[in-house]
């Protein structure tokens, strides 16, 4: 499981450079020419790494501006590409995390990614979801309990398989053991969604420190085993 990245640019010397250097460092590189197309991509997938051509092309720096409102994108590691027009200081203040100056050299470029790899590798941890099977239990007060299954779960929440109706308003108890482990957890949760038949999205709100330390360890042992070997080391955790 490579990282995920995304060139807003239609420049081919551009992608020439960076191609090879993203590659060596395990992160794919979609490419899309134009503004519209790349704003409905944002819209409806989601990237660990966002690259845009702020000068070159028409609009870019438009699109490096609203990054920071995407819903899917908006923690995205962003690179902003100039090339004179947008200064170095105007592309930070935009939101980029990144600046690259044209011309580029694969040597700045290779540079620059290495360095931002660590972010790439935390922000896929942020909403990496790994798929279970476990059993779950819900209490909801002031008495009424529950039990479903877990399909996959993240820092964030879960989602879950249920027979029965879930109450769609107020917290709830959440309690589980993490497969292949002791690790049980009990935390507070509420519906996000339900799609009316059986499965539903749980948004953790209210996790002991201690829980949440042990999700995120067991989260960044699964999902060291998933990414290629290079970078396993950025993916531990803080």
């Amino acid at each position: 499981m490579n990282l995920d990245s995304l060139l807003v640019s239609r420049d081919a010397a551009l992608l020439g450079v960076l191609r090879p250097a993203l590659e060596k460092l395990s992160v794919d590189v979609q490419v899309c020419a134009e503004i519209l197309p790349a704003t409905d991509l944002l819209t409806k997938r989601k990237f660990d790494a966002v690259i845009i051509d702020c000068d070159d092309l028409p609009n870019g720096f438009d699109l490096l501006k609203t990054l920071r409102q995407s819903h899917s994108n908006g923690k995205s590691v962003s690179f902003a590409v100039v090339n004179g027009k947008t200064t170095t200081q105007q592309a930070f203040q935009t939101g980029a995390n990144f600046v690259l100056q044209k011309p580029l050299t694969p040597l700045h470029a290779a540079r620059c990614f290495n360095a931002a790899l660590n972010f790439m590798v935390r922000e896929r941890r942020r909403y990496y979801r790994h798929p279970v099977d476990m059993p779950l239990r819900i209490s909801f007060p002031p008495v009424q309990e529950l039990t479903a299954t877990v399909t996959n779960v993240s820092e964030g929440g879960m989602a879950i398989r249920i027979i029965g109706k879930l109450p769609k308003e107020g917290p709830a108890q959440f309690r589980f053991t993490l497969p292949n482990s002791s690790i049980a957890l009990e935390l507070k949760g509420e519906v996000a969604w339900t799609d009316g038949t059986g499965h539903a999205g749980i948004r953790f709100i209210e996790v002991p420190q201690s829980s949440q330390y042990q999700l995120d360890k067991w989260l960044t042992d699964r999902l060291q085993e998933e990414i290629p070997a290079k970078l396993q080391g950025y993916a531990a955790l803080p």
